[in-house]
């Protein structure tokens, strides 16, 4: 199904939804500030809009809204078992944003969430406050973009930038910055911090012709890789998910002969590996909303409540890739997901 283009719909972000209790927060106020066209809508909660029913998730997302909101309960996770720790004991991730302005057909929040709608929690403060309580704990290897792509709103945000000025202040603390963006207004001033690593996904340039819309071209993330490299800061290359399609040997061949031509792999400090997995709840959501999408209509294999392709098709595309892999990089520095 050919996607819409955004410019056929509202401009971006042309409404915005702010939760009565933080109306009048400063980083609620510079947000708005960016958006003097909008239309502000005063909402009690969040949910009273994200979680409406019937929302089209498909056609959401060529319009979407920004809702702006304190973010309550929990503010930390364990990381999901079908999730990368890379060795790291004590694995959590964060969502200081919900939702995604990329849209990535095998995005595992199409079935997470009810809405293509973009929330922002700006009680930044609060989240940092837990990290320090669990720091008292025990070291925290903590995600801040498993949940969206942070670094795509940075330029309205700024969380990637003062998350990275808290890490600074905690050395028991490694925050991993997941992200498919190209900024050039954040990567050209970027500087290393010693515990921040950037994870850059990679995919073939015909998977994210296909299934990762709106998203940088693999030209331009490897362009930034070796920018952000050449800054001196922390890189993880992350070849996950893996997706099927047909020639997907020769696709992914051709991809790795484009990185390995244009990378530094000493200056690259590990890599995940993993193919397409998803919740079986999750993939039951996507399907309603995506009829068309073949990424999400392959016959998957059931098993430990999530899907994943057929076994013999998931061993030979991950080998596929190590076995490759290992040619660049030490066995130690890659990490299969099922390992």
């Amino acid at each position: 199904m050919k996607k819409l283009k955004r410019d056929y719909f509202n401009p971006f972000f042309s409404h915005i939804y702010v939760e009565k209790r933080i109306r009048n927060h400063s980083r609620t106020q510079n947000i708005l500030a960016q958006f003097p066209s909008a239309s502000v809508i005063e909402i009690g909660h969040y949910k009273d809009v994200f979680c409406r029913s019937k929302q089209n998730i498909s056609l959401q997302h060529n319009s979407q809204n920004l809702i702006l909101a304190a973010k309550q309960g929990n503010l930390l996770y364990k990381g999901a078992p079908v999730c990368q720790s890379f060795g790291n004991p004590h694995f959590y991730y964060t969502s200081c944003m919900m939702n995604c302005v990329f849209d990535c057909e095998y995005c595992y929040l199409k079935g997470m969430y009810p809405s293509s709608n973009i929330v922002v929690f700006v009680n930044l403060e609060e989240i940092f406050a837990e990290v320090e309580r669990m720091l008292n704990v025990h070291p925290l290897y903590l995600c801040i973009s498993y949940d969206t792509d942070l670094l795509a709103l940075e330029e309205i945000l700024g969380y990637v930038r003062q998350w990275c000025l808290f890490a600074e202040k905690h050395k028991d603390l490694k925050i991993e910055i997941r992200t498919k963006c190209v900024s050039q207004t954040y990567f050209k001033n970027v500087r290393p911090v010693s515990n921040a690593i950037y994870a850059f996904t990679l995919s073939p340039q015909a998977v994210i012709e296909a299934y990762e819309h709106y998203t940088p071209s693999l030209q331009k993330r490897i362009f930034c890789i070796k920018e952000v490299i050449r800054a001196g800061c922390l890189v993880r290359l992350c070849f996950d998910p893996m997706i099927y399609l047909p020639k997907w040997e020769k696709h992914y061949g051709d991809m790795l002969t484009q990185v390995c031509t244009s990378i530094d792999w000493n200056k690259v400090i590990d890599v995940s590996v993993g193919s397409f997995r998803i919740s079986q709840d999750y993939l039951k959501k996507m399907r309603k909303q995506e009829p068309d999408s073949a990424v999400v209509w392959f016959p998957f294999q059931r098993g430990d409540g999530y899907y994943h392709y057929p076994d013999v098709l998931m061993e030979e595309m991950e080998r596929f890739l190590v076995t490759k892999l290992e040619s660049k990089i030490s066995k130690e520095k890659i990490f299969r997901w099922r390992e």
